[in-house]
């Protein structure tokens, strides 16, 4: 899924985690055959703490933002022509280790299943960086990243405010320690364009939900699990929560 260089320009901010949270995106996983407008709805009880349809679809969707940004990260250590870029790579691939490892740790105990593939619009983000070349790859890199990392802010903190559920709230504190940090090389790199960034950050395109939707796994599917290259650098990403 190519995306023409004016199509990022107007929908890339919703890539990273989806700015709306889609209630209906894993109903029938968890066995709940219907859906309700009301992201508070209470879906399971666990020993954890009651789950929310808002808590369940913010574990999917972190786990989905791995799935583009850790292979971005890579394309970044590949192709970036800068070494902000390639660090910034480099926190993008340890980053999402990371929170990976935690969203698969903790899916099981809260009765989540995850998607092993991100959703279209981020498939699409992740075509447009492999066809870039050069100083177009860096600016594409640091200006979508930048993008979705600086509007899933306020997602985040309404998560941690709001979830009674405690591996939910571990799990947004590793988020957020995470998003700040890839904010932060995203900047260093000296090609975000601020004007760009506030105006897709406040001015949301309204996409159909199955673009912003990963695909529920196939049965018996494996799970995939982001691993990254025996060379890797380590960053000194946030630590995951002790649990």
């Amino acid at each position: 899924m190519r995306m023409s260089r004016s199509a990022v320009g107007t929908v890339f901010m919703v890539g990273a985690l989806g700015v709306t949270m889609t209630a209906l995106a894993y109903p029938a996983m968890l066995g709940v055959q219907t859906t309700s407008s009301s992201p508070s709805r209470i879906i399971a009880n666990t020993r954890y703490g009651p789950l929310t349809e808002a808590d369940r679809d913010f574990v999917v969707k972190v786990r989905a933002a791995g799935l583009w940004e850790f292979p971005s990260g890579e394309l970044a250590l590949q192709k970036g022509t800068s070494a902000a870029v390639r660090t910034a790579g480099q926190h993008l691939v340890n980053g999402h280790t990371a929170l990976d490892a935690t969203c698969r740790k903790i899916a099981p105990e809260l009765g989540i299943t995850l998607p092993n593939q991100a959703s279209p619009q981020q498939q699409g983000f992740v075509a447009t960086l492999t066809s870039d070349k050069g100083r177009q790859f860096d600016s594409d890199l640091a200006n979508i990243l930048r993008v979705t990392h600086g509007t899933i802010f306020s997602t985040i903190a309404k998560i941690r405010a709001t979830t009674k559920n405690t591996l939910v709230r571990q799990l947004a504190d590793q988020a957020n320690d995470t998003v700040l940090d890839h904010i932060t090389v995203m900047e260093k790199t000296g090609l975000v364009n601020f004007d760009q960034v506030l105006f897709q950050e406040t001015s949301p395109p309204k996409l159909p939900a199955a673009d912003v939707t990963p695909p529920a796994p196939r049965p018996g599917e494996p799970e995939v699990a982001l691993t990254p290259p025996a060379n890797a650098t380590p960053t000194s990403p946030p630590a995951p929560p002790a649990q």
